[in-house]
């Protein structure tokens, strides 16, 4: 049984949960309702300055809280938790801040990646795009929906970095936390940098991948989030090395499935077409392995479609090749062990049967998408 309870300080009810899921769930609700709050004072400040901000009001809301699986808070909280200590009000908007990093990221990499949609509606640039088009605007529609979604992304980045310092929590635990909050966002974009490196020089290995995905998104989707809440919770540095050794190789895991969705994932789930990292020409561990592994026919296929304007035709013959080349089957391989390393860790970690049942939840959730 995992309890988890809220201080009366945080104005929340106290909050009784049997099981790890129920109790994730229960945060991840605490978690919505602080984000909408907040995006509720900014929707004030904003259309104060200008009517014409309304429709940027509009789309990071319908962005920020009509979906998204708040894993990023949740890991927060795990890692808070997992100290012994009850989080109050304060930490829960703390935690909430990272969804706002989260968006500006995807923002952001939707445009990098001229991707057409996110969560099956039209990405932040395609949106102003649209907008533009619909009201007969001067200009160019796809350079105004452009910088609209480099502004939108780094309003969010603004907005994360404001909700964390106004979150209410102590001086010290606040300058704690920032030194991790930095570290975070620098891994991000460094990350983001190599990940459109490796694909304008048309890739270059497997460990290059794996680098990427280390800092693009391992790091920052579950230990540094980890780390975050352990900084918010506690001065014991021994605590952050665990979460490193659990949290890292599962956030490799996280990000080679989504590698695998990225090619074999069904679009009514990932809210993307089918295939859409073969058309972006993504240089996955996936791909990378894709190209070792293949034969002079199969390498023909690939140099044929991958990274074009493909049809359905064109991504089921490039998902037969990484089937048949054994790449999938080696990349659900890698996951596997990096689960198995991560399980590993936390069985040996010193904290709470609680706390662990709670990090073994959300590996699942991770790893399966099912939260």
């Amino acid at each position: 049984m995992l309890v988890i309870r809220i201080s009366m300080r945080s104005g929340y009810r106290c909050a009784v949960v049997n099981d790890a899921r129920g109790t994730l769930l229960e945060v991840r609700e605490q978690v919505h309702s602080e984000l909408t709050s907040y995006l509720t004072l900014q929707r004030e400040y904003l259309s104060g300055i200008g009517s014409e901000l309304i429709p940027v009001c509009d789309a990071l809301e319908s962005f920020l809280l009509e979906g998204g699986k708040r894993l990023r808070p949740l890991f927060a909280y795990a890692g808070f938790a997992a100290t012994g200590k009850v989080p109050t009000p304060a930490d829960i908007r703390a935690f909430t801040s990272l969804e706002l990093l989260q968006a500006c990221a995807l923002i952001h990499d939707d445009l990098m990646d001229r991707s057409d949609t996110r969560r099956g509606k039209p990405a932040i640039h395609r949106h102003f795009e649209n907008l533009h088009q619909a009201e007969a605007m001067n200009g160019l529609a796809d350079q105004f929906g452009e910088s609209a979604a480099v502004l939108l992304g780094d309003l969010a980045l603004v907005w994360s970095d404001h909700l964390l310092h106004t979150s209410g929590v102590s001086d010290a635990a606040l300058l704690s936390a920032l030194s991790v909050h930095d570290e975070m966002r620098i891994e991000l974009m460094a990350g983001q940098y190599l990940d459109i490196f490796e694909q304008a020089r048309g890739g270059g290995s497997i460990e290059n991948a794996l680098n990427v995905i280390r800092y693009k998104s391992a790091k920052y989707t579950i230990e540094r989030p980890l780390h975050l809440g352990g900084a918010l919770a506690t001065d014991n540095k021994q605590i952050l090395q665990t979460y490193t050794d659990y949290g890292l190789p599962l956030g490799e895991a996280f990000q080679l499935r989504d590698d695998v969705l990225g090619v074999f994932g069904d679009p009514s789930e990932t809210g993307k077409p089918a295939g859409d990292d073969l058309r972006e020409g993504k240089r996955t561990v996936l791909i990378e392995m894709t190209y070792q592994k293949a034969n002079d026919s199969q390498k023909s296929e690939l140099n044929k479609h991958f990274g074009k304007d493909l049809d359905d035709q064109g991504v089921a013959t490039l998902r037969e090749v990484v089937t048949a080349t054994g790449a999938l089957s080696e990349v659900e391989s890698m996951i596997s062990a990096l689960l198995n390393q991560s399980q590993q860790a936390l069985a040996e970690a010193n904290v709470t049967a609680q706390a662990k049942e709670a990090f073994s939840e959300l590996a699942l959730a991770a790893t399966s998408r099912r939260v």
